[in-house]
């Protein structure tokens, strides 16, 4: 089913969930002696909310390093858009249109909200360093039309009275958001997303799920999620795969996966 939607722009576009993304072939990670990823293959499919979820050391944020780039397996292939990727640097990934956030908020403290998302438009700019130095002529031309894409975000995600306060005095939701703001700056079509409601209370939670998916819903964004909050995974996921010591147990829709013997006994447990 096609699903007319609107970028960051404006712009309207076409998803269809049932197109590969990004496949995952295969690939093991290891840092000396230890395998943190053990011959893991999935695949994210176009404009799906793809939930990656496991305990605590089972592989999940070396996965999603594996994509953008910080980490480069030592074996199996990662092929995005159709294209095999080879050693590929994160801040090629975010050329090509995957964007990241943290577990823990990589934020400009000092910088007000608006120039911290400002930074997320940096490799859209094409104007050289001088006239950006100078902030005159055809770079000061190219700043407000990044500032209106950085402005439309603001209001999407409801933050217009933080956006010039510095972000190392807000409150950790408002963090998150901002660090999320930034990274849809970038304009992804692929949205890493490293447990984006961690430290958040009920409330902040529920305005970041609002948010997720909006992002997926108006913008087509794809989008990959870390999460261990399994009711936040549940509403917001088209598919999960599930993680232990770095080997995939199971992987299908979230239905599927909390029914499965070996993710209940592995991370869900009885109560679930």
């Amino acid at each position: 089913m096609n699903v007319e939607t609107m970028n960051v722009t404006g712009e309207p576009l076409h998803r269809d969930k049932g197109e590969v993304l990004l496949s995952v072939d295969n690939i093991s990670l290891r840092f000396g002696g230890v395998k943190a990823i053990s011959d893991v293959s999935f695949d994210i499919r176009k404009g799906e909310v793809r939930a990656i979820i496991g305990p605590n050391g089972a592989g999940k944020t070396s996965m999603l390093n594996c994509i953008n780039g910080f980490y480069h397996p030592q074996e199996g292939q990662i092929t995005y858009k159709g294209v095999r990727r080879a050693k590929v640097k994160p801040h090629q990934a975010a050329a090509d249109g995957i964007a990241r956030t943290f577990q823990n908020v990589a934020l400009f403290k000092g910088m007000s909200t608006l120039d911290n998302i400002m930074t997320g438009r940096t490799l859209k700019m094409h104007r050289n360093f001088f006239w950006q130095a100078l902030r005159h002529g055809p770079a000061m031309t190219e700043e407000i039309e990044h500032r209106k894409v950085v402005e439309d975000i603001i209001d999407f995600l409801q933050i217009q009275h933080i956006r010039k306060l510095p972000v190392g005095k807000l409150p950790y939701g408002l963090q998150k958001r901002v660090e999320l703001g930034r990274a849809l700056a970038m304009e992804p079509e692929l949205l890493l997303l490293d447990e984006p409601m961690a430290g958040m209370n009920l409330e902040e939670k529920e305005d970041m799920c609002r948010f997720i998916l909006d992002v997926n819903n108006q913008f087509g964004t794809t989008i990959a999620l870390i999460e261990h909050d399994m009711g936040v995974v549940m509403d917001l996921s088209d598919r999960v795969v599930v993680l232990e010591y770095g080997r995939k147990i199971a992987d299908g829709t979230p239905d599927e996966v909390k029914r499965d013997q070996k993710v209940i006994d592995a991370y869900l447990g009885v109560a679930h």
